[in-house]
Parts: structure tokens; C-alpha cells; sequence
């Protein structure tokens, strides 16, 4: 069954660009994972130190097996110094355009 989730990171005052620059860099590396369907990275045009996710896998234990690719974990690393907080909801996938 999919797994999705929407995630909000809230970035330290005037380095909402370089965390979302770090989780594009995170897209790419996702990309090619198994059960990795989308992953979009926005930056919020409200609050402009907030990075927006939105992630569809095949399964949460997809998702759970990227966050320990290498690379996902030097950039988790990379990023954390940069966020000061972060929410995230799952969702049960109802469907919709692109999926």
C-alpha cells in the first residue's frame, strides 16, 4: 500500500534556500530508490524560511529503508545545523492527478 507524507521544515532565520538547495539534492538521490514515486520540494512563498516536502513511496518501509542510504544520511547531517523545527503528517493516499 503507498505511503505518503507531507513534510514542513522550518529553517533557521535566512537559510530557507539553502535547506531547500540540500533536499533537492535529497530528490535526486531518492529518485532511483525502490518505491520512491514523488518527491517535491517547495519553498513556501508565505513564510519564506520554510521548505515544503511531499512524498509518495510504495510503502513506509520504503521510506524508512532511504533514510539509511549513505548519502541521504550525509545530507541529513549536512541539513540538520539548518532547521530549527519540522512537522510531517502521513496520509492514506487517496489518488488524484500524477499519481
Amino acid at each position: 500500500m503507498d505511503f505518503g507524507m507531507q513534510v514542513v521544515m522550518t529553517a533557521t532565520p535566512g537559510n530557507g534556500e539553502e535547506l531547500a538547495k540540500i533536499m533537492l539534492k535529497a530528490s535526486e538521490l531518492v529518485a532511483s530508490l525502490k518505491g520512491c514515486k514523488l518527491y517535491i520540494v517547495q519553498l513556501s512563498t508565505s513564510e519564506k524560511d520554510s521548505v515544503l516536502i511531499t512524498e509518495i513511496w510504495g510503502s513506509k518501509e520504503d521510506h524508512q529503508a532511504s533514510l539509511a542510504v549513505p548519502g541521504i544520511q550525509s545530507l541529513i547531517s549536512t541539513a540538520r545545523p539548518l532547521i530549527s523545527g519540522m512537522t510531517h503528517q502521513t496520509g492514506k493516499l487517496l489518488g488524484g492527478h500524477g499519481l
